[in-house]
């Protein structure tokens, strides 16, 4: 009876640990299967974007929820200046017709200088701003290193700039280059000078802290360089990509 007894307690415990390692399995099926669901629809949401215009942003959306509006108007890059579209690659991403979605060299620069100076790409804001949210975090870094190639892959780089200009801050509560010329200089981002342009691409690193109507010393430095830049990358072909 004894003997008996010991069989069928061995029996339960090998029936306990198959059942152990069957749950298990079951778990990392679904969590695989929901990983894949995530990012087919991240996938299919970023080729969408390549031709449909986002309808909002977290940015757009935590600073109406802020100030109760905010002024945008969505315009095609047709309708932008051309000298807006190069003093905005001129002062954010240089190098932007020749990479892939991460500027190599300027990641190197930024490492060496301890970390003083960004080096984030337009599509790498883009992806920020798009699909993502603002601040410092391993998690949002991540995601937005993970999906810069694919916008890369789906969207042209004139696309990508024409989501640039249509969604960088520009100001407090207003957001995208024709909203930031209407409000500043009372033009369509079509009709923008120069100078205009250079003004508004000056202070997109910290647009609710610089102005475009009354800048700083610093802003008025940093604007000059830019037109500089401007035409610079006119000049060698660094404007090629998003320029008929």
């Amino acid at each position: 009876m004894a003997k008996k007894a010991v069989r069928k307690t061995s029996g339960k415990k090998k029936k306990a640990s198959k059942a152990k390692p069957n749950f298990v399995m079951r778990i990392r099926r679904w969590v695989t299967r929901g990983l894949l669901a995530i990012a087919t629809f991240v996938v299919a949401l970023i080729a969408l974007y390549s031709v449909v215009n986002p309808p909002v942003t977290h940015t757009i959306w935590s600073e109406w929820r802020r100030l109760g509006k905010v002024e945008r108007d969505w315009v095609p890059i047709e309708q932008i200046s051309p000298i807006m579209a190069r003093s905005v690659v001129a002062a954010e991403d240089a190098n932007f017709c020749r990479h892939w979605g991460f500027d190599v060299e300027a990641i190197r620069d930024a490492i060496e200088g301890g970390g003083a100076r960004g080096a984030s790409t337009i599509t790498q804001q883009v992806v920020k701003n798009v699909f993502l949210w603002q601040g410092r975090s391993w998690v949002r870094k991540a995601l937005e290193t993970s999906m810069t190639p694919v916008v890369e892959i789906f969207w042209s780089k004139q696309r990508i700039l024409e989501v640039y200009l249509n969604v960088a801050e520009t100001g407090n509560g207003v957001f995208g280059v024709e909203a930031a010329a209407q409000r500043n200089f009372n033009v369509p981002a079509s009709k923008l000078s120069s100078v205009q342009a250079a003004r508004i691409a000056a202070i997109l690193p910290s647009p609710r802290n610089r102005s475009v109507t009354d800048p700083s010393v610093r802003t008025r430095r940093r604007a000059a360089a830019i037109l500089d830049g401007a035409a610079t990358i006119r000049a060698d072909g660094r404007a090629d990509c998003f320029e008929d």
